[in-house]
């Protein structure tokens, strides 16, 4: 397989977050098989797995745009989709699902997940929960995954709670047993 930023040398092998990639050793881009950037996202920080990696997901607030890069899998264009409500462009492969990502661009992404944590946690907590629920029994992962993710986002609440209002959480502390 070659870089889709068309280097000349072919893509390295590497293990990034435990996950097999390739990697272009010229530009630091990483190519993601299907799948392997949501687990690479999961083993960097296990407190982001209840926030599920799909890019599809609310379609009506992105555009895709045929780009002239092409997979290094297939060799068919990407389409590059912009990352949720981030400014990260993923160059995506309609065929084989992979996912091409330029030097920083997974950072990046790590770092809005991040943000988007906190605001959902403190704002949005009662929805994404019923949520997490739904998918326990729903997918689109496994069983056991998603019911992990539903008692990740109960265990950040609670953290975020204690934090939040220290008043409240020594009021429940002093509560008798």
């Amino acid at each position: 397989m070659f870089c889709p930023n068309h280097h000349k040398n072919p893509l390295e092998k590497v293990l990034f977050h435990h996950v097999e990639v390739d990697y272009c050793p010229e530009c630091l881009g990483v190519w993601f098989d299907k799948d392997e950037l949501r687990l690479a996202k999961d083993d960097n920080d296990a407190n982001l797995q209840w926030l599920d990696f799909d890019i599809w997901r609310d379609k009506g607030k992105f555009a895709v745009m045929r780009i002239d890069k092409r997979c290094p899998v297939c060799r068919i264009p990407f389409m590059e989709v912009n990352y949720d409500d981030s400014k990260v462009k993923i160059d995506f492969c309609k065929r084989c699902q992979g996912i091409w990502l330029d030097r920083g661009e997974f950072k990046q992404i790590m770092m809005y997940l991040i943000r988007k944590s906190d605001y959902e946690l403190l704002h949005q907590y009662a929805k994404n929960l019923v949520v997490q629920l739904w998918e326990v029994f729903s997918g689109p992962e496994k069983f056991r995954e998603e019911l992990e993710d539903f008692l990740i986002l109960l265990k950040l609440f609670n953290y975020k709670f204690v934090v939040q209002h220290p008043h409240i959480n020594s009021l429940i502390e002093e509560l008798p047993k």
